[in-house]
């Protein structure tokens, strides 16, 4: 869809398809994860995980639609919701790590966080 767009992007096309790839990923990874806890017999230990996930998913979400309009394109908000992708990316990595021993779904996510976090902040770096 990047390539198709008709006008000239003040970002590079490679790396903001990157990062809309690994945001949509995180963003599935975090409401899986968030659905797996649920399932778990010790699901109230979960609960700050389960809340992270999906705040991560939202803000995942919000951010690959943003990034996906170039048409009266504002690097402010860009990189406002690029920043605020990359701190809940961490955050949730950061809750599933705690629990990645003892959830496979849990390590899975924090993979998807980090990927997601390192892909947005390569995007940001770029823009001015």
């Amino acid at each position: 869809m990047l390539q198709a767009y008709p006008a000239t992007m003040n970002l590079d096309r490679g790396l903001l398809a990157d990062a809309v790839e690994a945001i949509v990923a995180c963003a599935q990874a975090c409401t899986a994860c968030a659905d797996a806890c649920l399932s778990e017999d010790s699901v109230a230990d979960l609960r700050k995980c389960v809340r992270t996930d999906l705040d991560c998913a939202d803000v995942c979400d919000a951010t690959a639609r943003v990034l996906s309009r170039h048409t009266g394109y504002d690097a402010n908000l860009s990189r406002a919701v690029l920043e605020a992708c990359i701190a809940a990316c961490r955050a949730c990595a950061d809750e599933c790590e705690r629990h990645a021993s003892m959830h496979e779904h849990c390590r899975v996510c924090a993979e998807a966080c980090r990927a997601c976090e390192a892909a947005c902040g390569a995007l940001a770096a770029t823009m001015s």
